[in-house]
């Protein structure tokens, strides 16, 4: 009987349900277990189904688990892998850290791509930071009329906790906001401190009015002029474009924008 542990779609939760599945199979020897996400669950015969509610411990001696034994870079990666919306991503977190326990040295794991499992974990982590690390660049924030700078975005995967840290070290004296729009996530800064990760209710509608202060308005129409003026029609190339630019970064980037910001609403 294969044992099917379900968990939240989170990093904490699905580190919980690792928990679960790490001491079933290596500690009591009982092989056949698996990670789920709570409404993803496809269930097949001969399965037993546990579900898992999110544990901060459990998660954390997981991580310490990895850290240990497959160092840095893995750890890296399976986080990173955890970010993305793949339902597979805990079964291969999951397998990628049993891979590990065969090899001489468990610190490789990275570099078994042949195995299924590293692959898939290899690619997630992939697409995962490549999204972070475009945001870094296309993320717009603005000035509100409270002077607290906001920025909407709407990724594929859960980057706000890589964007985070990059923003409170370049705007450390700064009350900054970003919001993830698709997954519903929050990351507050506030002047001096650090930053917070805040999650909204799925069952709570959420409407955020904004408005965006004068100097605002203005910085705009001098951004987007600006960007008018350097561009050579002649030379327009909107494929090329694309591959610098995809469109669904643009949605939020103020020189794509018609309107002269007469407010933000969500």
């Amino acid at each position: 009987m294969r044992t099917i542990y379900i968990c939240t779609d989170s990093v904490t939760g699905i580190y919980s349900g690792i928990y679960d599945a790490w001491k079933q199979a290596v500690v009591n020897r009982q092989e056949g277990c698996g990670i789920a996400l709570k409404g993803q669950v496809e269930q097949e015969l001969f399965c037993e189904y546990t579900e898992v509610e999110e544990d901060l411990k459990k998660a954390a001696a997981v991580d310490r688990l990895i850290h240990k034994n497959m160092g840095e870079k893995a750890r890296r990666d399976l986080y990173y892998a955890l970010l993305t919306e793949d339902p597979e991503k805990g079964n291969a977190v999951l397998g990628t850290m049993f891979a590990a326990r065969s090899l001489p040295d468990s610190r490789k794991i990275m570099e078994h791509l042949s195995h299924p499992m590293v692959e898939k974990v290899f690619e997630l982590s992939r697409a995962a930071g490549g999204e972070a690390h475009n945001y870094k660049g296309f993320l717009r924030f603005r000035e509100l009329e409270n002077g607290v700078l906001y920025a909407a975005i709407r990724p594929k995967a859960q980057v706000l906790p890589c964007l985070a840290p990059h923003f409170a070290d370049r705007l450390p004296k700064e009350n900054w906001m970003i919001h993830d729009q698709h997954h519903g996530q929050f990351a507050v800064h506030e002047a001096g401190k650090k930053w917070v990760l805040l999650q909204q209710d799925p069952e709570e509608k959420l409407e955020i009015r904004f408005q965006v202060s004068d100097a605002e308005r203005q910085y705009a129409r001098l951004w987007k002029g600006f960007c008018r003026a350097i561009t050579i029609e002649e030379r327009r190339n909107p494929a090329c474009q694309l591959q610098h630019l995809p469109l669904r970064y643009r949605s939020e980037m103020t020189e794509f924008l018609a309107e002269e910001f007469p407010g933000v609403v969500r």
